[in-house]
């Protein structure tokens, strides 16, 4: 293992770190204990808030200064990404490179927007929170400020870590940020589990069922996630010395799942907004709305179903640009056998990317609701969902690749200095 790869394995693994350290960083203020007892009656509670608990690595129930965690980010940059799709001109800063620095800076703002108006509602809402005493132990007039200055800071540097680990590490640092917090429920989760089979609350049966469950959905998401469709390319240009007559075939590969990780995690984020605003009220209506969208009702699975293919047919057409394929093509002097270039290439690349898109739409549906079925079935109380067994799976797969092109990077510029 060469020294870069080394210092930026560190770099990811010192970010982690920082993570884990702020979620246990309190907001001034605020008796958790009470916190716990409120919001988290019972260990694996399957509400709104243990999922985004699970997503943050323990920040909520701790009322951190990183409860939001990276979620008002993914908001701000859904809404960037509909603007950007409606209006070409926000959509064309993307393609340059100044003008991508201004529209992460524009995420960024409205990142900071989003989290002032959550924090306002998180804080004021424990005001009307008062089972077994007040949650807040200071005067309300400061409590407000001192919150919402707190969760600002707390998710802004959670946010420049992420920016951190993605220059100088190794990965994308919101998604490993994502999956380190949900990784480290895992002990707990495996404790718990043996806590309550040796107390007689869950079956064996039940824990062999949800263990094959978890295995089934990893081997269904490795299998698919190193799928692809290769389309072959013909440069007529390119040579082999040794044969000039030789054609050098080459591809164009299209995996199934073109959008990654991306639908599950804007699906959340789009579902879970609603219910952080809704939880601090206590109005009859909107608390029976808020149990209405509960992840751990069959509505909230259904309406994730549909805004997961969604997503994954938006951020498909956004990240696999036919078009732009078909013309690099046509400048190198490639082509797709039996196909004519230019528009009748992008025409045959959409094509093939909608058939590809649509499976993929359907499996990440699936992995996203079908294990939390599988359990309810089984009966097991914990809140289990394959959003969390995605994310992990393809974080870890997306590592692993970054990691095997950085030895390989190593190689070819070890080659290069001391020559063949």
């Amino acid at each position: 293992m060469n020294k870069q790869l080394t210092n930026r394995i560190f770099y990811t693994l010192l970010g982690i770190f920082a993570f884990r350290i702020l979620a246990y960083v309190g907001v001034p203020g605020v008796d958790t204990e009470i916190i716990k007892s409120i919001f988290f009656p019972n260990e694996g509670s399957s509400n709104t808030l243990a999922m985004l608990n699970m997503f943050s690595g323990g920040a909520v129930e701790r009322f951190s200064i990183i409860s939001l965690g990276i979620m008002p980010y993914i908001t701000a940059s859904i809404v960037m990404e509909l603007i950007a799709a409606t209006f070409p001109s926000i959509g064309k800063l993307k393609k340059e490179r100044d003008g991508m620095v201004k529209y992460m800076q524009i995420i960024r703002y409205a990142t900071i927007f989003i989290t002032i108006i959550q924090a306002i509602g998180v804080a004021i809402g424990l005001q009307s929170f008062t089972s077994g005493g007040s949650a807040i132990t200071i005067e309300m007039s400061k409590f407000v400020p001192i919150a919402v200055i707190s969760m600002l800071a707390g998710t802004m540097l959670l946010l420049w870590i992420g920016e951190q680990i993605t220059k100088h590490g190794i990965g994308q640092g919101v998604s490993l940020i994502i999956f380190a917090g949900i990784v480290s429920g895992i002990p707990n989760a495996i404790s718990k589990s043996i806590e309550n089979l040796n107390t007689g609350e869950l079956n064996f049966f039940a824990i062999i069922g949800v263990v094959v469950t978890i295995l089934a959905t990893v081997a269904a998401i490795i299998f698919v996630e190193l799928g692809e469709r290769r389309i072959p390319i013909s440069y007529s240009r390119k040579v082999v010395m040794q044969n000039q007559n030789k054609r050098i075939m080459n591809y164009v590969p299209v995996k199934i799942n073109l959008s990654g990780v991306i639908p599950p995690i804007f699906a959340s984020a789009v579902l879970t907004f609603p219910q952080t605003v809704l939880q601090v009220s206590t109005n009859p209506i909107v608390t029976a709305l808020r149990d209405f969208l509960n992840p751990d009702k069959p509505f909230f699975q259904i309406l994730m179903f549909l805004f997961v293919i969604f997503f994954a047919y938006f951020y498909a057409s956004i990240t696999f640009n036919a078009k732009d394929i078909s013309e690099n093509l046509k400048k190198q002097g490639g082509f797709i056998p039996g196909v004519r270039p230019g528009a009748s290439t992008a025409e045959f690349l959409n094509e093939t990317a909608s058939r590809l898109t649509f499976f993929g739409a359907i499996y990440l549906a699936l992995i996203t609701t079908l294990p939390w079925v599988l359990v309810k079935l089984l009966g097991v109380s914990f809140f289990f969902g394959g959003t969390s067994v995605l994310i992990v799976v393809q974080v870890a797969l997306d590592t692993m690749r970054r990691i095997e092109a950085q030895i390989y990077m190593s190689k070819y510029e070890t080659l290069s200095a001391i020559g063949l």
